[in-house]
């Protein structure tokens, strides 16, 4: 793990890592454990999924939305078997964070996904679960199309890193979603649902968890819950213009440039006039 990131505890007896330079953290200092749960475990529906269940976990980061999902599910469904695939740039994170004592609050996770911080796989019958490490703009092509139950989309946030917020990853990625199957984040940006609408999802709202703004879902069929009225207008204006990846290879300062000459191009209305109406409410 970087030497610049530190150990923050939040508020439910869970920690995280925070950057000692920028202040950027992986949770909400509200709590992690909560995040994890209400943010992805939860809302996903995974734990009502017939058997296997199985978890493309994007971002995968400490390990808290895998821990709580296991968890979670073997407390009331003991012999219940996950098929799990982790994506990440630097699994020295999730490393790290087992070290240190970070999937404590998760015990009955914790032995496997331990194992599988250490030696990048696992194979039990209970779970079988692998790591892709490096760049998921490569690694997601190893996961075969429509084979997620459920997805959980975890970067940091497109304003910090865009690469995993695309049209085009986003669309690599809803391929790998089974047909009746739910793709969760925590992002509710306009930019990041129009790259899901435009990758043929439907999206819905999530209830806010940590932090005032809902989190998003989206699968395939709709009947999701609904976006408010101020969301719908959100997606109207130049806030949804998305950021594109055409060969899935550019950097982040090219997308962030692509984005704002689109932005400035447009004929759409600006976000601060959508904000300033709404303030005005």
């Amino acid at each position: 793990m970087e030497s610049n990131w530190s150990v923050e505890p939040t508020a439910d007896g869970s920690f995280t890592f925070a950057c000692t330079r920028t202040g950027r953290a992986f949770h909400s200092r509200t709590g992690a454990c909560r995040e994890a749960l209400g943010k992805f475990v939860r809302p996903s529906g995974l734990l009502h999924r017939p058997e296997p269940i199985r978890v493309l976990d994007v971002c995968y980061g400490l390990g808290y939305n895998s821990a709580a999902l296991l968890d979670t599910l073997w407390r009331v469904r003991p012999t219940a078997r996950v098929e799990l695939v982790a994506l990440d740039l630097d699994f020295g994170i999730a490393r790290t964070a087992h070290a240190l004592g970070g999937l404590a609050l998760w015990p009955l996770a914790e032995p496997l996904l331990g194992r599988l911080a250490v030696q990048g796989t696992v194979q039990t019958e209970q779970l079988q679960a692998q790591v892709l490490e490096g760049d998921a703009r490569r690694t997601l092509q190893a996961v075969p199309s429509a084979w997620a139950d459920g997805i959980y989309l975890d970067p940091f946030a497109p304003e910090h890193d865009p690469l995993l917020w695309t049209v085009e990853f986003l669309s690599l990625l809803s391929q790998k979603l089974q047909a009746d199957g739910t793709l969760v984040t925590y992002a509710c940006g306009a930019a990041v649902r129009k790259a899901l609408l435009l990758a043929g999802l439907a999206v819905g709202s999530t209830p806010p968890v940590g932090r005032r703004s809902p989190g998003t879902i989206a699968n395939w069929h709709g009947g999701l819950p609904p976006l408010a009225a101020q969301e719908l207008e959100h997606l109207q204006t130049r806030a949804a213009i998305p950021y594109r990846d055409p060969t899935l290879t550019d950097d982040a300062s090219t997308l962030y440039r692509r984005r704002r000459e689109e932005q400035q191009g447009s004929n759409l209305e600006p976000s601060s006039h959508w904000k300033k109406r709404w303030a005005d409410r």
